[in-house]
């Protein structure tokens, strides 16, 4: 079941925007475009219409901010066995439709689950799937009519019409999964540097933000109101959607 709009985070690149949940499942994302037809639907339905979680195997909890002045995601979870770190990003810059996900252990070691439900076409659309051996890496590649994408990380196996898998993170260790959208006429794109898409990434929106001004007293809330109103403008039409999603709760907590 989709969880209340109020636990979602956005993250975007000023061509699309995905949702993500405190419980670290991504419900909400089109591709290419805000107009797009969604991937991930879990948001207007269930995890059956779409969605991609990353999160620990049992009992934890989450704490979530943005890398100062941008969209870059980061939850920290805290669990009885140790505590990591996941980032979220969509990489700005490259014309490109990619979502990295990276997984960092901080203390101890912790198992963590991941459930990737890739639905094109508002849910329409079960797409065919088959995995791929890559130099340096292992790749899931799932076309359905138009859409394509290739998901680089750890093997996932099938599970009915889900691809699942766990892995342990140690203090230190890093694993790093990067989904990207193409259209499926053609072939897949190179794999992504994910330190460089974040770091870029970083760089582009804390100097857009530095331009703008605002009293002390209203630095944050001013600051953050209009990096919302950026990552809902389409970079290319300068057209700023009303909401990431088709439309807006109709009551509070909705």
């Amino acid at each position: 079941m989709a969880l209340r709009i109020e636990d979602y985070a956005m993250i975007g690149d000023c061509h699309t925007a995905a949702l993500v949940g405190n419980d670290g499942s991504i419900d909400w994302l089109c591709l290419p475009r805000f107009d797009s037809a969604s991937t991930f639907g879990a948001l207007l339905g269930t995890e059956d219409h779409g969605r991609w979680l990353i999160a620990p195997t049992g009992h934890a909890t989450s704490t979530r901010r943005y890398i100062e002045d941008t969209f870059i995601l980061v939850t920290t979870w805290t669990t009885p066995d140790g505590v990591v770190e996941v980032t979220d990003v969509m990489p700005h810059g490259d014309r490109r439709a990619d979502l990295l996900r990276s997984v960092r252990g901080i203390s101890g070691s912790v198992r963590l689950h991941v459930d990737l439900r890739i639905r094109f076409g508002y849910a329409d659309a079960v797409p065919w799937i088959r995995q791929i051996a890559e130099d340096g890496g292992h790749a899931l590649i799932a076309i359905a009519g138009p859409d394509a994408l290739v998901v680089r990380g750890p093997a996932l196996s099938p599970q009915n019409e889900s691809h699942i898998t766990e892995f342990v993170v140690a203090a230190g260790e890093k694993v790093e999964f990067a989904l990207t959208w193409y259209p499926s006429h053609r072939p897949p794109p190179a794999r992504l540097d994910a330190d460089r898409g974040i770091e870029a990434t970083t760089k582009w929106w804390q100097d857009w933000a530095s331009a703008c001004t605002a009293a002390p007293e209203y630095h944050d809330a001013v600051h953050r109101s209009l990096l919302v109103l950026r990552a809902l403008t389409h970079e290319d039409t300068g057209g700023i959607v009303a909401a990431a999603t088709t439309s807006l709760p109709e009551k509070f907590g909705g």
